[in-house]
């Protein structure tokens, strides 16, 4: 069965993770992503080893389904070698500073003239402006995006989720440029850029805290469970700030992780309150509806702590699934790691790796019908160098050799 991404090949100039996660999800799509790697490799495959002299998790767990070639591209034929892999392309996605690729001599100009057709896909930390050349990573990402300023609790410091929102989160920003600007390849027959930033992502992951933001010219904010309200959307803990309230409450035994996260929807309060032994509750003018409860809204998760510290969070999820009533256990990585459903849809998947041997990786997010995702192991540092320069560019097998002892591959 073909893949929806077949016959479109990548040129994947990336490194770290912002930009290997949106080539390895074009890579699950069936796209041909030959991952272009300096001679001395992709940074992160010697950051946090757990095994010597083998390639990392992190950088096994970003590359999957991909080739790898390497490549100095500060070596004139190293130019003109990646001047017929652009040549050959569809795709070409890049995340290094500002300029990197320009003071390579590869211009979007130059990138044009090379191959009109090109998708040159960019991932930046900033847009233009007064950030553009500052630094960006994950956290720095959450911080100047919104994430953090509202992430946290009231009296606490601003944090960072656990969720990698500003290199995912942008990496799958860019893949839906990169598929809308192939779609309109087909009407066009050109190639465009396509840039995105980190920032930028974060932010419109936050969109909600915006839009509290411009409720608060208006009055507190009811629905969160702060008392203060300054000028900007304070952090306020684990409440939903929607429109229906959330918290997460704590179960037994008391780990850190035995908490469920709970909604009191109007029609669940009634089944809650008979669940909480406080039946009385659903009749009682001071909590029968939504709006005499937001006022209170740290009382009501309290009443139902109570119930729930007594119970396991399985059987807590149990009972309030039992009254559909919006629920979710908090799970730890361990026991995501061993969800016997996240390894039925393949969200969690085991890779055999030639060195490694069998490691456990994400699977693909996007289920398409038509195109079943097969995961592969992640290549070796340039383990595709024969097969890509000599089987497809035409390179003699002695060339080949002279490129490697003269540290252009």
């Amino acid at each position: 069965m073909a893949k929806a991404l077949e016959g479109i090949r990548v040129l994947d100039m990336t490194h770290v993770q912002s930009g290997p996660s949106a080539t390895q999800l074009l890579a699950w799509l069936g796209a041909d992503v030959i991952k272009v790697e300096a001679p001395t490799g992709d940074i992160t495959r010697k950051q946090l080893r757990d095994l010597p002299d083998v390639d990392s998790l992190y950088f096994t767990m970003l590359n999957c389904n991909k080739r790898s070639v390497t490549l100095n591209t500060k070596t004139e034929r190293g130019k003109e070698l990646l001047t017929e892999l652009i040549r050959r392309s569809d795709v070409m996605v890049e995340n290094f500073g500002p300029g990197a690729v320009d003071r390579m001599g590869f211009t979007w100009e130059r990138i044009q003239e090379i191959n009109p057709k090109i998708i040159y896909a960019s991932i930046k930390g900033f847009g233009e402006g007064p950030y553009t050349n500052f630094k960006a990573y994950e956290v720095v990402a959450q911080a100047m995006g919104g994430s953090m300023s509202t992430t946290g609790f009231e009296d606490g410091p601003p944090l960072a989720t656990g969720a990698q929102i500003g290199d995912s989160g942008t990496g799958i920003h860019a893949v839906a440029g990169i598929l809308a600007a192939l779609f309109q390849r087909e009407n066009t027959g050109r190639g465009q850029r396509v840039n995105v930033a980190m920032q930028h992502a974060v932010l419109n992951l936050c969109r909600v805290k915006l839009r509290d933001q411009q409720r608060l010219a208006h009055g507190p904010l009811v629905e969160y469970p702060n008392e203060d309200f300054g000028d900007a959307v304070p952090r306020s803990g684990n409440a939903s700030g929607g429109g229906q309230p959330g918290w997460a409450v704590r179960c037994a035994p008391g780990g850190p992780n035995d908490y469920v996260y709970v909604i009191v929807q109007p029609v669940g309060w009634q089944p809650l309150s008979e669940l909480i032994g406080r039946p009385e509750l659903a009749d009682d003018p001071g909590w029968a509806t939504p709006e005499v409860r937001l006022p209170k809204l740290g009382k009501m998760f309290q009443l139902i702590e109570e119930w729930t510290s007594t119970l396991p969070k399985w059987d807590v999820l149990q009972k309030l699934n039992a009254h559909n009533i919006p629920c979710g256990p908090i799970l730890s990585t361990q026991e995501i790691i061993e969800d016997e459903s996240l390894v039925a849809n393949e969200m969690v998947v085991p890779v055999e790796h030639p060195e490694r041997g069998t490691f456990t990786t994400v699977g693909s997010p996007l289920k398409l019908s038509d195109s079943p995702v097969d995961i592969t192991s992640s290549p070796l540092l340039g383990e595709h160098n024969e097969e890509v320069f000599v089987g497809e560019l035409g390179l003699s097998d002695e060339e080949l050799a002279l490129l490697r002892t003269g540290g252009v591959i």
